[in-house]
């Protein structure tokens, strides 16, 4: 972001915001802390005579790139912090792109880290912070997957209308299809997925499906924020917790399966404690089942750029990891 971006977008901002709270607010410091393929994120503080409050802003740059109505995704992230789910609260949603852009909604600033190799540095420096940030990644989970799937807005739904195992393999099998080379190695593990599913699970609950580390704040107290909502959706509780285990999120600390920092019998003890319900087939093959959608939507990533639809060297980038899935997922299969 230029300087003349910052300053143009912290202007509309305050009157925004203004507007919307009826008081004189004036926006500074509007600082980017990170730009990923589907929306940008940054840092400011929020003057007026009552307060100065530090905020976190989030925005979809277009609208048809994002996964889940903002609006929707904001409604989640108020579930998920009744139900106790360490969530930074929001003040505002914005649907109006007229305003800077794109979508956008308002929380409060946590501070802690989140870039993970920072994580785990900090956590490398306090005796027993992994194993404490991972069980209480379990307690969030449980926690959230208690919310009555009644309650949550109806976007969550499968626009397939399938079941979530249902779903799942449907993925795959249309990813597969998608994909510009073939991959046999994934094309192997699909069949092992449709022998080997599981049966639909008798209640479906809100999944976040992307707790990991990258989308977590920390500090030496413990987890204090979860982050990145657009991905929410009903379905099979286990995925959230196979989901935590990936690979590529441990960052070469492959002996701590969760994040790089934590252990799955960490995960498991604290998440039935508060309340879930564990099964290690289930958890198996939807470690499985993520791997290799993961690795067909880096493929599907790449395609996008390629053809056109969305540029983005992020995006562009994605294809490279799928040697790695292919890997990761026949070492699943052993």
């Amino acid at each position: 972001m230029t300087g003349s971006d910052r300053d143009q977008a912290s202007t509309r901002l305050s009157r925004w915001l203004t507007t919307e709270t009826g008081s004189d607010v004036t926006v500074a410091d509007l600082d980017a802390v990170s730009a990923g393929a589907r929306r940008f994120n940054a840092l400011f503080t929020a003057n007026s005579a009552q307060s100065s409050t530090r905020f976190a802003l989030t925005m979809i740059p277009t609208a048809s790139i994002q996964l889940l109505d903002i609006a929707d995704e904001a409604a989640v992230r108020q579930l998920a912090e009744s139900a106790g789910v360490p969530v930074p609260h929001i003040h505002h949603v914005c649907t109006d792109e007229s305003v800077l852009g794109g979508p956008f909604f308002i929380s409060i600033a946590v501070d802690g880290e989140t870039v993970p190799r920072r994580v785990l540095r900090l956590i490398a420096q306090h005796d027993r912070l992994g194993s404490q940030i991972t069980q209480q990644i379990g307690t969030a989970l449980a926690q959230l997957h208690s919310v009555p799937e009644s309650h949550a807005p109806r976007s969550l739904l499968p626009d397939s209308g399938l079941a979530p195992i249902a779903h799942a393999i449907s993925q795959v099998d249309e990813g597969l299809q998608q994909l510009l080379t073939p991959s046999p190695a994934f094309s192997f593990c699909a069949r092992w997925l449709e022998r080997n599913a599981p049966t639909e699970p008798i209640e479906q609950t809100i999944v976040h499906s992307d707790v990991r580390n990258g989308n977590i704040i920390v500090g030496t107290d413990g987890l204090r924020a979860i982050l990145d909502w657009e991905g929410s959706r009903i379905g099979d509780r286990i995925e959230d917790l196979s989901w935590t285990t990936q690979r590529m999120w441990r960052f070469r600390e492959d002996h701590l399966p969760i994040g790089g920092f934590g252990t799955i019998d960490d995960l498991r003890s604290a998440y039935v404690e508060h309340g879930g319900e564990w099964d290690d087939d289930r958890f198996r093959w939807w470690r499985v089942l993520l791997t290799v959608r993961w690795g067909l939507g880096m493929a599907g990533q790449s395609r996008a750029h390629l053809e056109g639809s969305f540029r983005s060297i992020v995006m562009s980038a994605s294809a490279r990891r799928m040697a790695e899935l292919e890997f990761d997922a026949l070492q699943l299969l052993r």
